[in-house]
């Protein structure tokens, strides 16, 4: 009685599944010819391993009934890491900078509509019905755009659609769309900020016209900062050169000292070449520049104290580095411990051969995370390996 029960549950847990999105186990070339033969779409849920959202999207969306049912019979699905294998190149192809983007790609290879985000149930239905909709694909959307289309939910629309990864369409689109409005309201202002990525866009100059406006519902230093991280920004793309992996430090700190401080000029220097190295997989020139900077933590929050940490157990081998990892993951427990940063410090000191520590955090995080509805499994699988 015991095996059937437990054969019944694994049936019921399988069927579970079953009825939300079927993934196809293949590579992108077959997918397409797959789709192409059958007159459908791919739906590619383009995803990072340490992307929230995405997370969240295979654990509460994906597996739904209604979910699967329309998706499973209206599209050829798949799920690629943007990050590794064939991902990486597909994430340029189809301008996948945040995640998880959602591209819906004709038979020839095409994009033809996509979003982003974690989206509820409704709306990922609605999204893959769009996508069907030739009128409403973003493709449709565009060459709208194109003809002079002024409707401002429209512009809204589209500028939700094209931000994070067509940014200079968006910005003719927000900007087509500010000249329509005399008075700005508070959702015309966050889309503004959302738009407005560097001093050369047109969106600068209606962000610096509109400055009464906007400290209407942000306090002016919230504006001076917004502005000053525009401009670093401005700056920052100018003095880094993707092709060769190099930076203009002196046009960089010239720049930058007309609206920093030399010493923060600096920091903010290091910080980016530290972010980049950990983009480019330069391990030692990341772990260099990260222990450098960090010498003094004491003034670095516990959320970033615990990214640190937990960049250096998934990057770093270096058994001292990993020791100032640990210390860091300490602080960051010390100012707010959660299940997040019990996590990290469970895991590196099973890195650094402490089982007993890394025993004793793991259990601390299971039971952290129990009482705050959070996922364990990971930590849960941590500790039977002790």
């Amino acid at each position: 009685m015991k095996k059937i029960a437990i054969l019944s549950s694994i049936f019921i847990g399988a069927l579970a599944w079953a009825q939300g999105i079927k993934f196809e186990d293949s590579n992108f070339a077959s997918i397409l010819a797959k789709a192409k033969k059958e007159k459908k779409l791919v739906f590619i849920d383009a995803y990072a391993s340490w992307c929230g959202p995405c997370k969240l999207m295979v654990k509460n969306i994906f597996p739904l009934q209604s979910v699967g049912d329309y998706y499973n019979s209206h599209f050829i699905n798949a799920k690629i890491d943007m990050e590794k294998g064939e991902g990486i190149e597909l994430a340029k192809k189809y301008n996948v900078k945040a995640f998880p983007t959602y591209l819906f790609i004709d038979g020839n290879g095409e994009a033809v509509h996509r979003t982003l985000g974690y989206v509820e149930e409704k709306d990922f239905i609605q999204f893959a019905k769009d996508a069907e909709d030739p009128n409403k694909r973003l493709t449709s959307l565009k060459q709208q755009f194109e003809k002079g289309e002024k409707n401002p939910e429209f512009l809204k629309n589209l500028a939700g659609l094209t931000l994070y990864n067509d940014a200079e369409f968006a910005g003719k689109v927000i900007n087509r769309y500010f000249q329509q409005k005399p008075n700005l309201d508070q959702e015309d202002i966050q889309m503004l900020l959302s738009g407005v990525q560097t001093t050369d866009s047109p969106l600068y100059k209606i962000f610096q016209d509109k400055k009464a406006e906007i400290i209407k519902f942000f306090p002016e230093d919230k504006y001076e900062k917004f502005d000053k991280n525009i401009k670093l920004n401005t700056v920052s793309k100018k003095a880094y050169n993707p092709d060769t992996k190099k930076w203009d430090d002196n046009y960089f700190m010239a720049e930058t000292q007309k609206f920093l401080s030399k010493e923060e000029a600096d920091k903010i220097l290091k910080r980016m070449k530290a972010n980049r190295a950990l983009k480019n997989k330069d391990i030692p020139e990341y772990e260099k520049l990260i222990l450098d900077l960090y010498k003094d933590y004491s003034a670095a929050g516990s959320e970033e104290l615990n990214s640190l940490a937990w960049n250096f157990f998934e990057n770093v081998s270096n058994k001292t580095s990993l020791e100032k990892a640990i210390t860091w993951a300490q602080e960051s427990v010390k100012k707010n411990q959660n299940f997040a940063n019990t996590d990290t410090l469970a895991n590196l000191y099973n890195k650094v051969g402490d089982k007993k520590n890394a025993k004793m955090w793991a259990e601390k995080s299971i039971e952290l995370a129990k009482t705050t509805g959070q996922d364990s499994s990971d930590t849960e699988k941590l500790l039977k390996s002790l």
